[in-house]
């Protein structure tokens, strides 16, 4: 019979092929699964029962996060261990390998999700922070403008190229799971691109990239990270006055609660931002439910 270890490769390498999982998420399932095996000093795979699942959730919660700190890991931080080793037990079920039902695992209760949203007048300071003619400064109203106007994940801005098509209104994006989904941009976010596009005199073929001011020459320019969109997003944000954290997904949400506050249906909204499940989108209704907030306008006593 094969090791746990054995079995552990033969899951990674079937969810990254036959299942077209994305090589970040193999390298998370390896991250969370090879810390149960660490844990659990086992390499037989009808050894993982009730009992040592029930230790490591234990361990798992006790985990300190940075020195120092009396902070433990989230619940749903935990509950990522948790769906990586429920797959794995799927998968060990398909080989009929003999092991613990991964319907016997639990996910932790975790709070409902909150959403950081900034109001109207934010977003438009937040929109109208670059100012400048200069390449920096249109490039980054670009990365502000696309953001807003398409809802797109920070990985997936990061991907798009130079050549994008900016004579149609639709764009093509190969999201989460390499699923391609359509997404559409605005006259605003089409103006501010060109307007980028239009400055930049280097070779590369990313659509956003790092500008050095000292250099005169830039003919291959490397594009931006992630981290890099995050940087940015945050320095405007201070630049224009907004108290609370703002990031790229905070721009993502805000497309999510614009569609929705005015009138747009879940599935829709489900379908532009990629979500393979409608209940992560559901996350923005208690926030947009104008029926709602209209009918306590009407009918509470205090506001008549």
């Amino acid at each position: 019979m094969s090791s746990l270890k054995q079995l552990k490769q033969q899951f990674l390498e079937y969810i990254e092929i036959e299942r077209g999982r994305s090589l970040k998420t193999v390298e998370n399932y390896d991250h969370y699964l090879s810390r149960f095996l660490e844990y659990s000093k086992n390499d037989n795979p009808v050894n993982i029962t009730d009992s040592s699942l029930r230790e490591f959730r234990l361990w798992l919660n006790r985990q300190s996060i940075g020195r120092g700190k009396n902070e433990t890991l989230s619940k749903k931080t935990q509950n990522y261990y948790l769906i990586a080793l429920r797959a794995f037990l799927k998968y060990l079920a398909r080989q009929e390998v003999k092991s613990l039902p991964a319907e016997r695992i639990e996910l932790a209760k975790t709070s409902e999700r909150s959403l950081d949203l900034i109001t109207s007048q934010d977003l438009s300071r937040l929109l109208s922070s670059p100012k400048g003619s200069d390449l920096k400064d249109l490039r980054d109203k670009a990365i502000l403008e696309l953001l807003f106007s398409t809802g797109l994940r920070v990985s997936e801005l990061c991907s798009l190229t130079s050549d994008i098509n900016l004579d149609s209104e639709e764009l093509s994006i190969r999201g989460k799971g390499g699923k391609v989904r359509v997404v559409f941009i605005s006259d605003e976010a089409k103006t501010a691109v060109k307007n980028y596009l239009k400055a930049r005199k280097d070779m590369s073929d990313a659509l956003f990239v790092r500008v050095d001011t000292k250099q005169k020459n830039n003919k291959d320019l490397e594009p931006l990270n992630t981290r890099s969109i995050e940087r940015i997003i945050k320095q405007h944000a201070i630049k224009a006055g907004i108290s609370k954290k703002v990031t790229p997904h905070t721009m993502r949400h805000l497309f999510a609660t614009d569609l929705l506050s005015n009138g747009a249906d879940l599935r829709s909204v489900q379908a532009l931002l990629g979500h393979s499940s409608i209940v992560t989108t559901q996350i923005y209704t208690h926030v947009t439910d104008k029926h709602l907030r209209d009918t306590h306008k009407r009918f509470h006593n205090r506001n008549k």
